[in-house]
């Protein structure tokens, strides 16, 4: 079982998916490596402040990690706010350019979110 510790000494933008068990496209990982971990670090910042519980903070990391490289293989980025309030209701209610502000769906929309 991995603990956050762990989490805290990855290093390489693979090491992040191998640690979750999570497959990548690593042409995708190649080009996009930098803006990805950007957008997954602002992601972060507000799950490692606020979520004590360990096993929901390494969901957490888990679950923003495959929401940023979703994003960036659909070619959307959502804001971190978005993230954070689809992580905390549960619920994937769509982003910005789908979601029930535009197009009255709350499970996702055109753009693969």
């Amino acid at each position: 079982m991995q603990t956050v510790d762990e989490f805290y000494k990855l290093r390489d933008t693979e090491d992040f998916f191998n640690f979750f068990g999570l497959e990548f496209d690593q042409k995708l990982i190649n080009i996009k490596r930098f803006h990805m971990m950007k957008e997954y670090g602002t992601l972060i910042k507000k799950g490692l402040d606020s979520i004590s519980d360990e096993n929901k903070l390494l969901e957490f990391l888990k679950f923003s990690l495959l929401r940023v490289y979703g994003d960036y293989k659909t070619g959307h980025a959502p804001s971190a706010a978005d993230v954070w309030n689809m992580y905390e209701t549960g619920k994937l209610e769509g982003c910005s350019s789908c979601g029930t502000a535009t197009t009255g769906i709350t499970q996702g929309g055109s753009c693969g979110c």
